[in-house]
C-alpha cells in the first residue's frame, strides 16, 4: 500500500487554478522530488498534503485512510510533518525547546499536572529533552543544544526546522525547499542529511529548486508546470525529458548540465 496518495487533486483561488488534477502516489521510504518553475504550484501542492489548504477537488490518502479536507492536526495525528521555505523558528527559545515543540503531540499534559508537577512529569520532559538532543546531533547540530535559536546560523536554522518536524515521530515529513539560501557547503550537508533520513525508512516528499541535490537524493521525481503534472519518473528520465529540459531546466540548456 502506498504510504500517501493524491488522486486529481485541484486547488483553485478564484479563477487562478494553482494545482490542477494532480495525482501521484508516494511509497513508504521513498525520497520524492516535486519541481517546476516558480508559481508551478510546489507549496500549493504541500499546503494540501498536510491540511492547510482545502482541496478545491480530488482526494488525500494516507495509509488508506482518506484526509480530504481534515484539518491540519489530522494530518499531523497520521504522521505527516512539514517544515516550510520562510523559517518557522521560535527565537525567543532554545535550540533544543525549539525541537522539544515538535513531541507535542506525544505527550500527556493536563491543567492539574501542570500546577502539582508530579513526578511522572519530570520523567517526561526529562525524556523529552533526551530526544530533542538526539534529533540534533542525528541532523548535525550537537554543537548547538543549549544555544539560544537566535544565535544559529541560517543553514543550522533549516536543520533545526528538520529536527522539530522529525520530533513529531512522521511516517512522511514534506521538506518546502531545505537548501533554499543556503552556501554549497550548508547545501550538502542537507544532501546528507536526506540520506540519513532514507537510510532510516524515513519517507520524504521534497519541494527544491536546486537541481544537483535533487537528482542525487530522488527516487522519484514529479515535475510540475502551471498547476498541472507534466512528467513523473526517476531521475535519469525527467533529466532528458524534452518537456521539461523547455519548462524548467531551459530549453538551450543540455540535459547532463545539472
Amino acid at each position: 500500500m502506498s504510504l500517501l496518495v493524491a488522486q486529481g487533486l485541484s486547488k483553485a483561488f478564484g479563477g487562478v487554478h494553482a494545482v490542477e488534477e494532480v495525482s501521484f502516489a508516494v511509497e513508504p521510504g521513498a525520497v520524492v522530488s516535486i519541481i517546476g518553475p516558480n508559481g508551478a504550484g510546489k507549496t500549493t501542492l504541500l499546503n494540501l498534503l498536510c491540511g492547510i489548504y482545502r482541496p478545491s477537488a480530488g482526494r488525500i490518502l494516507v495509509e488508506g485512510r482518506d484526509l480530504t479536507g481534515r484539518p491540519p492536526h489530522e494530518f499531523a495525528a497520521a504522521g505527516v510533518a512539514r517544515t516550510f521555505q520562510n523559517l518557522q523558528v521560535f527565537f525567543n527559545m532554545t535550540a533544543l525547546e525549539n525541537v522539544m515543540v515538535g513531541r507535542h503531540r506525544h505527550e500527556r499534559r493536563s491543567l492539574a499536572a501542570a500546577m502539582l508537577r508530579p513526578p511522572a512529569l519530570a520523567r517526561e520532559e526529562r525524556a523529552a529533552r533526551a530526544e530533542a538532543a538526539e534529533l540534533m546531533r542525528f541532523v548535525g547540530l550537537a554543537d548547538w543544544l543549549e544555544a539560544p535559536a537566535d544565535a544559529l546560523p541560517y543553514g543550522a536554522l533549516k536543520r533545526l526546522e528538520i529536527a522539530r518536524a522529525l520530533a513529531a515521530r512522521p511516517k512522511v515529513l514534506l521538506l518546502d525547499e531545505p537548501a533554499a539560501g543556503l552556501n554549497p557547503v550548508e547545501t550538502q550537508e542537507v544532501n546528507a542529511l536526506i540520506t540519513r533520513l532514507a537510510a532510516r525508512g524515513i519517507t520524504v516528499l521534497l519541494v527544491e529548486h536546486n537541481m544537483r541535490l535533487v537528482m542525487g537524493v530522488s527516487d522519484r521525481i514529479l515535475v510540475l508546470d502551471y498547476g498541472r503534472k507534466l512528467a513523473e519518473g526517476g531521475a535519469a528520465e525527467v533529466r532528458t525529458d524534452p518537456r521539461v529540459i523547455e519548462a524548467y531546466l531551459g530549453a538551450e540548456e543540455p540535459a547532463d548540465a545539472v
